[in-house]
């Protein structure tokens, strides 16, 4: 059973009864049971759960204190056999002084305590009269987290570790532990610790903790949850982890504040899961964190591990913690259920209609500078455009309308050249002149039937047989004329191809392939047709054709369109014979592949599977296999054509530029990437 980089986690928020371990105690249990059946390999509790964190000066009980260290040994030893680790929260004493602690437990084992650092001494909060500072537990002269207290010296000792025995165990207890499940390492942070400038976790992360586990007790006000959201969002994408959140809630004294369970689990700035809050029973939310994606992501930013919060090297930094190995996760069955989310289209925009169209305008704006700083720099008179009436040349000629329009330049700069050919057929073709007549650019008709005739009987093609040579001569005639033009006019070709036919190589080497600035250079197909539509509603739903038909009709129908280069004659209805699609296969699937692979550096067989999780209702394995075998054929055979990418901007984190983002040998084989679908 594969995990595929996958670990199953939870952060559970029981109804508590305050001061009453050992019920406490036996709600946990249950929880544990369930949890463990549900195969989670982490359960986090929240802050104080053993006792309850509204307690106040009971803490001070020693009776209170006596059965909490009980109920954290009955909780230990209810745990004998499992696969599942628990993180629990209790008072704990330690050389005359009590700290705020989350106690690690595994398969009937203490494994090691961690007290909190930072402790509230505002408002309502008055953990200082009670608890002692982890920081008690740091060495002056390591680079462990947290300040030094005048102290410190004095509780220092066995190296830099305190060892306890607690709930019947010998452990450490020290703010600096790493715990490893299998593959996975995680770290603790305990409620005040992150609202500090500089988090435990930012050291923990540094020393190499995949996952954060919070353990908390944050109530609520106005507006404070979503500023708590926001505070673990940056925290999980500032450290490229997996972030556990876990407040307590119902059963805590309401004297004078609320607590509503908030609880939370982010990976990488990305939210996964979040309970309901205020809820009046025990809750538990699970996901499944994706440890090999967090790996990668880190190993690719090169200055993740180079240097510490400190400005010490983080190899010399991460000498300092204190590791525990648990042992294996549990044997949960991704295959059979996955606890996330899998999106069937990563490079299209996502969230509520204000969000979309923040996010289309910005990506269309990138594009739009960049030719508008490429026309300017050049005092470009004109640019020259193949205008097919396919969705690619649609969006780059929309672009360039936009970056006319930025520079206060006349669209009738713009030369627009349509270049009807052996397969164009009515429906492209009266959609391309439409378009450039309602966008007010200059145009032009030119056919490449005589001068295409006449290159075959110069080389001898037979015009009958339909072969890549028949395809290829029309493509490449098509950027001459567009490149001649632009020479003869004082202007430059704008290309007009995607990063979804460069990571197949489906394109005419010199031909398409190639232009002097290529706008969609870095858009996928899937958000080609997710920009126009956009466009169509925000950006020239105002613009008219003068025929009857609005720019934004001829916009839609151009998106209903099938894909197709045209190069092949259309059936005896006139209607498009050639459709990629039916070649190479669904672009959606493609674009798929080309994130995942290029973004985390998945294997085949981990895209496969989360395919299937994404595409299960429209795809059967056979056929993803089948389409993933042909992208990972092309996307090495056709590295050559990427080598040569003429310059285009930027937009979203995968782009193939050879000058930057993707450097990868032409002569390189496949065979290894082919046979882990086998």
């Amino acid at each position: 059973m594969q995990n595929y980089g996958f670990i199953r986690v939870a952060a559970a928020v029981p109804g508590v009864k305050l001061c009453d371990v050992s019920s406490n105690a036996d709600e946990i249990c249950r929880i544990i049971a369930e949890s463990e059946n549900d195969k989670v390999s982490l359960l986090t509790f929240p802050e104080l759960s053993v006792t309850g964190y509204t307690c106040g000066d009971l803490f001070a009980q020693n009776h209170l204190l006596d059965a909490a260290e009980k109920a954290v040994g009955k909780i230990r030893d209810f745990t004998r056999g499992m696969f599942i680790t628990v993180v629990v929260g209790a008072p704990v004493r330690f050389r005359d002084r009590l700290y705020n602690c989350a106690i690690v437990i595994r398969n009937g084992n203490v494994i090691g305590i961690v007290p909190k650092i930072y402790l509230p001494t505002y408002n309502e909060f008055y953990e200082s009269r009670w608890f002692a500072s982890g920081s008690d537990f740091l060495s002056p002269d390591n680079l462990a987290v947290g300040h030094i207290t005048s102290n410190a010296k004095d509780y220092y000792r066995d190296g830099f570790d305190g060892v306890i025995r607690y709930a019947g165990f010998k452990c450490n207890i020290n703010p600096n532990q790493l715990f490893s499940i299998g593959e996975t390492t995680f770290a603790i942070e305990i409620c005040e610790d992150l609202w500090t400038p500089i988090p435990p976790s930012s050291y923990h992360a540094m020393a190499g903790a995949q996952i954060i586990v919070n353990l908390s007790a944050s109530n609520e006000i106005i507006g404070k949850h979503s500023y708590r959201k926001s505070l673990v969002s940056n925290q999980s994408a500032r450290l490229v982890s997996g972030y556990i959140y876990c407040s307590c809630g119902y059963g805590e004294s309401t004297q004078d504040i609320v607590y509503s369970g908030a609880s939370m689990i982010y990976e990488n700035g990305a939210l996964i899961v979040e309970n309901d809050r205020f809820q009046m029973e025990s809750s538990v939310i699970k996901a499944d964190i994706d440890v090999e994606k967090l790996k990668v992501l880190r190993q690719k930013e090169s200055t993740y591990y180079s240097i510490a919060p400190n400005g010490k090297p983080s190899s010399q930094y991460s000498s300092f913690y204190l590791r525990h190995e648990l042992g294996s996760p549990s044997n949960t069955d991704f295959e059979e259920k996955l606890l996330r989310k899998v999106d069937s289209h990563p490079f299209v925009p996502y969230g509520n209609s204000e969000e979309l169209a923040e996010r289309s305008k910005e990506i269309t704006s990138i594009q739009v500078q960049g030719l508008v700083t490429r026309l300017a720099h050049i005092n470009c008179k004109t640019a020259v455009i193949g205008v097919s009436g396919g969705s690619d040349s649609t969006l780059a000629l929309l672009i360039v309308a936009m970056a006319f329009d930025k520079l206060g330049w006349d669209r009738k700069r713009i030369l627009g050249i349509t270049m009807p050919g052996f397969g164009t057929t009515g429906r492209t073709y009266n959609n391309s002149i439409a378009l450039m007549d309602a966008l007010g650019i200059t145009s032009r008709e030119i056919s490449i039937v005589p001068s295409v005739n006449q290159h075959f009987e110069d080389i001898g093609q037979d015009p009958s047989v339909h072969d890549v040579t028949y395809e290829n001569c029309q493509a490449r005639e098509r950027t001459q004329i567009l490149m001649d033009i632009a020479n003869k006019e004082g202007g430059m070709v704008i290309g007009t191809g995607d990063i979804s036919e460069m990571a197949l190589g489906w394109a005419t080497y010199n031909g398409d392939h190639m232009s002097m600035y290529a706008v969609n250079g870095s858009i996928p197909k899937t958000l080609v047709q997710h920009l126009i539509r956009w466009t169509a509603d925000n950006e020239f739903n105002s613009d008219n054709a003068g025929t009857g038909r609005s720019v934004r009709d001829i916009l839609l129908d151009i998106i209903d369109t099938p894909i197709s280069p045209e190069l092949v004659p259309a059936d005896e209805n006139g209607n498009i014979k050639q459709k990629t699609e039916d070649h190479i296969g669904p672009y959606e699937l493609h674009d798929f592949f080309l994130y995942n692979m290029f973004r985390f550096g998945y294997s085949p067989s981990k895209i496969r599977f989360l395919a299937k999780k994404a595409f299960g209702d429209k795809y059967d394995e056979e056929t993803i296999t089948k389409w993933l075998k042909t992208f990972v054929g092309r996307f090495f055979s056709q590295q050559f054509k990427r080598s040569c990418m003429p310059d285009s901007p930027k937009v979203g984190s995968v782009s193939l530029s050879p000058r930057g983002d993707w450097r990868m040998p032409s002569d390189a084989y496949s065979v290894l990437f082919k046979s882990d679908l086998d």
